[in-house]
C-alpha cells in the first residue's frame, strides 16, 4: 500500500509544483480556488483587458491553463451537438487549434445551462473535457486525439432533463468522471492513458450538478476524491474508487465541497466543517452555521479564514475554526461562478460580467477594482501568468495589470 500511495502522490505534486503557475481543472491545482504562486491585478479597468478571444456557440465551462496554452470547450449547432475543444495561446490570445466531434449522447439542456458546461481537465500531458452528452475527450496538448468515450452508449439512462455539470478531476493515472443524474447514476474513474474505465461507483439516483475535491490530509497519506451529493459526502480511492469514509447527514446538489486546513468545508446545514475521517473513524462535524450557506459559487478557504457568498449577492467572511461570522460585504451579484483567491484578494464574476475585486482585510473587505464585460458569465475563472482569464459564449479575456 506505501508503494502505491508514492504513486499517486507524485502526479499530484507534478500537478502543483512542477507545473508551478498552471491551472489544470476546475477551481485549480488542488481544487480549492486558490492561486499561490500568482497575483493578478488589484485594482482593475477597462484597461486591464490585456487581449479578448472570439468565440461562437455556447460554452460555460471555465478555462483551464498548461503552460502556454489556454483550453477551453464551446458547443455549436441548432442542437449543440457539435463539440469543441479550444486551443490558445496564453499570451497573445490567438487560436492555436479547434477540434471538434459530434456529440453521442443527449444534448438536452436548461436555458441557462449548455452542453459545454463542465470545464476540462489535464495532467500537463492531456486535456480531458467531458460534457452534458456524457462525452469525453482526451487530446494532447497539440490537439491530437488520444481517446474518445462516448459514456452513452454504454448508459443510455444516464442523463437528466436539465443537463450534466459536474467537472472531472485527475488524481495520478485516474480521471474521475461523475455521471449523477436521476436514472443510471454514478462515477466512474477512467485510465488517463487509455479511457478504459478502472471503476464504476452507484451514486443516488438524483441530479447532481457538483464537482468533486481533492483531499490530500498529508505528505504520507494517500489522496482521496470527495464525492458530494444530496445524501452527504463520500470520500474515495481514486485508483479503486472504494469507500474510505462517509459523511450522510444530507448535502447541497449545486456549490460543492472545498478543503482548507485540513479541513472539509460542506454546504450542508448551511455550511458544516468536518474534520475528515478514515477507514477506522468516520468524520467529525466541528460545526454548522446557516448563516454561511452558499447560493451556487462553491465556498473558498484562503488565509485562515472561510468565504461564501449568498443568493444577494452579499460576500460572508467567517472563521474557519468556528463558524462566527467576521464581516460581510454586498457585492454586485448574482453569481454562479466561485470566486478565486491570490495575494491577499478576491476574484468575482457576476452573472453579468461585472468583475469586482476585494481586498482581504482583518476587519472588513474593500472593493478595489471592477471591470464591467457586459457579457452573461458563468464559469469560475483560471489564475496564472499573473492574470484572470474568464469566458462568456462570446469571448475569452485576459486581464492583467497594465
Amino acid at each position: 500500500m506505501k508503494y502505491e500511495s508514492i504513486k499517486l502522490i507524485i502526479p499530484v505534486l507534478a500537478v502543483c509544483l512542477c507545473c508551478g503557475a498552471d491551472w489544470p481543472q476546475f477551481r485549480g491545482p488542488l481544487t480549492n480556488n486558490v492561486s499561490l504562486s500568482d497575483a493578478p491585478p488589484a485594482k482593475v479597468d477597462q484597461e486591464s483587458i490585456a487581449w479578448t478571444a472570439d468565440l461562437e456557440g455556447r460554452g460555460a465551462s471555465g478555462p483551464i491553463i498548461v503552460g502556454d496554452k489556454v483550453f477551453l470547450t464551446s458547443t455549436t449547432g441548432f442542437k449543440q451537438d457539435q463539440l469543441h475543444v479550444l486551443c490558445f495561446d496564453l499570451k497573445t490570445g490567438k487560436q492555436l487549434w479547434d477540434r471538434q466531434f459530434w456529440a453521442t449522447g443527449r444534448t438536452q439542456c436548461h436555458n441557462k445551462m449548455c452542453v459545454a458546461t463542465p470545464t476540462p481537465a489535464s495532467d500537463g500531458q492531456r486535456v480531458f473535457a467531458t460534457f452534458s452528452s456524457n462525452d469525453v475527450v482526451c487530446l494532447d496538448l497539440e490537439g491530437n486525439l488520444i481517446w474518445f468515450r462516448g459514456l452513452s452508449h454504454d448508459y443510455p439512462n444516464a442523463s437528466n432533463s436539465l443537463g450534466m455539470a459536474s467537472s472531472p478531476v485527475v488524481v495520478g493515472e485516474t480521471l474521475i468522471v461523475p455521471v449523477e443524474n436521476d436514472d443510471d447514476s454514478f462515477t466512474t474513474g477512467l485510465d488517463v492513458k487509455t479511457g478504459i474505465a478502472r471503476w464504476k461507483i452507484k451514486r443516488p439516483r438524483v441530479a447532481n450538478w457538483t464537482s468533486p475535491a481533492i483531499l490530500k490530509a498529508s505528505p504520507d497519506t494517500e489522496p482521496l476524491v470527495l464525492l458530494q451529493s444530496s445524501e452527504g459526502v463520500d470520500a474515495i480511492y481514486p485508483q479503486t474508487g472504494e469507500t474510505a469514509w462517509q459523511y450522510e447527514d444530507g448535502a447541497g446538489r449545486i456549490p460543492s465541497t472545498t478543503v482548507g486546513e485540513n479541513t472539509l468545508f460542506i454546504p450542508s446545514n448551511g455550511l458544516t466543517a468536518l474534520a475528515p475521517g478514515s477507514s477506522s473513524e468516520p468524520p467529525k462535524v466541528l460545526w454548522s452555521e446557516q448563516k454561511l450557506s452558499p447560493a451556487t459559487a462553491s465556498p473558498l478557504v484562503y488565509q485562515k479564514k472561510v468565504f461564501t457568498v449568498n443568493r444577494a449577492g452579499v460576500l460572508t467572511c467567517a472563521s474557519p475554526q468556528t463558524g462566527e461570522v467576521i464581516w460581510r460585504l454586498r457585492l454586485k451579484g448574482p453569481f454562479s461562478a466561485t470566486p478565486i483567491a491570490a495575494a491577499n484578494h478576491l476574484y468575482l464574476i457576476s452573472e453579468k460580467g461585472l468583475l469586482q475585486v476585494v481586498q482581504l482585510g482583518e476587519k472588513q473587505g474593500e472593493v478595489t477594482g471592477e471591470v464591467d464585460l457586459k457579457e452573461t458569465i458563468l464559469a469560475t475563472p483560471a489564475i496564472s501568468d499573473n492574470s484572470l482569464f474568464l469566458r462568456s459564449d462570446k469571448h475569452l479575456w485576459k486581464i492583467s495589470s497594465r
